[in-house]
């Protein structure tokens, strides 16, 4: 398998179940066959990777004045767009929208936390040179 598949398919996968988790939680969202599941999940991911940055930065100053919370209205346009485009997935408002990507993006970050696909990485070493030998002598090194 493709190095960059791989990735691609594990982030495709999580999302999907993350969406099918908030399809059978939250009244309002619901999908009539597995295949309008997976294009959903798919276009999902897509618009999240190209579409929600540029919303994002739109944003700004909203984001700024709700100290990032008009981050969950973002996610659930997008949500709720995802429900218009693709037939078989329904999104029947934009509460179920709402609740459905506050789930999702719960389910998203708790799967990737388990499965250690989270793109945080944390070294602490205590007593040992920092790298490229260096050592200034103030105590542990923390390299985020």
């Amino acid at each position: 398998m493709s190095s960059n598949l791989k990735p691609f398919l594990q982030r495709w996968a999580i999302t999907t179940l993350a969406v099918l988790v908030a399809a059978n939680v939250v009244n309002g969202i619901h999908y009539d066959t597995i295949g309008g599941l997976l294009v959903a999940s798919l276009l999902l991911g897509v618009l999240n990777a190209f579409l929600r940055p540029v919303m994002l930065l739109l944003a700004l100053p909203l984001l700024i004045v709700t100290l990032g919370l008009f981050t969950l209205v973002i996610n659930a346009l997008l949500l709720s767009f995802v429900g218009w485009l693709v037939r078989p997935f329904h999104v029947d408002s934009f509460g179920a929208a709402f609740w459905g990507s506050l789930v999702i993006s719960i389910v998203s970050l708790v799967v990737n936390l388990m499965l250690g696909t989270h793109q945080v990485k944390m070294e602490t070493r205590r007593g040992q040179k920092p790298r490229g030998g260096r050592d200034s002598g103030d105590g542990p090194v923390i390299d985020v």
